[in-house]
């Protein structure tokens, strides 16, 4: 018998300066039985970076065919898939040839092997960002991770504070390619 998603529930409230944008978000975000709580919580950071009406999360590692996150515009098309981890040269570059924007956001201790082995590999994609979360602020991050979460997410001159309002984290982010 195969395993079930454990769903999660969180009431977002961003506020990012960096875009003057201000929102509430309700998310139910269901999680892969492979999934670590750091892995689910990158996810929601990854939304909280770039929220909008028209952004959602995918079936995810439950279809490879598709990103953790996507915002499509009116037409269907792709305009913004957002990885998570560390994907391979090939998959990047076809998501690249789908999507407008690229985002992956790795947060693993071995992001920056992943990286050397393959930055040149996809050198040419310009519509590729690869952002790095420092190990510390992961696990921060995972540390907040519970089945039903009220969390705030304030972003100001690039760094990002996200809090259940007992712990508070602290990330900065390090772009590896592109900008952010």
């Amino acid at each position: 018998m195969a395993l079930k998603a454990t769903i999660y529930k969180a009431d977002l409230s961003i506020a990012d300066m960096d875009r003057n944008y201000y929102a509430e978000h309700g998310l139910t975000i269901a999680r892969h039985p492979s999934e670590t709580d750091e892995r689910l919580m990158i996810r929601v950071l990854a939304f909280a970076l770039h929220a909008s009406e028209s952004l959602t999360f995918t079936k995810g590692l439950f279809d490879t065919d598709e990103p953790d996150l996507w915002q499509k515009d009116l037409t269907g098309a792709i305009d913004t898939w957002i990885e998570i981890g560390q994907p391979d040269d090939k998959r990047l570059l076809k998501a690249c040839g789908r999507a407008e924007h690229v985002f992956v956001y790795s947060y693993s201790a071995t992001s920056s092997i992943w990286w050397k082995g393959i930055a040149n590999k996809v050198d040419r994609a310009r519509n590729l960002t690869v952002i790095n979360i420092p190990a510390e602020a992961s696990a921060g991050l995972e540390r907040l991770a519970k089945r039903a979460m009220q969390l705030q997410c304030t972003i100001q001159d690039g760094q990002i504070w996200l809090t259940d309002s007992v712990d508070t984290v602290l990330v900065e982010r390090e772009t590896l390619k592109g900008g952010a």
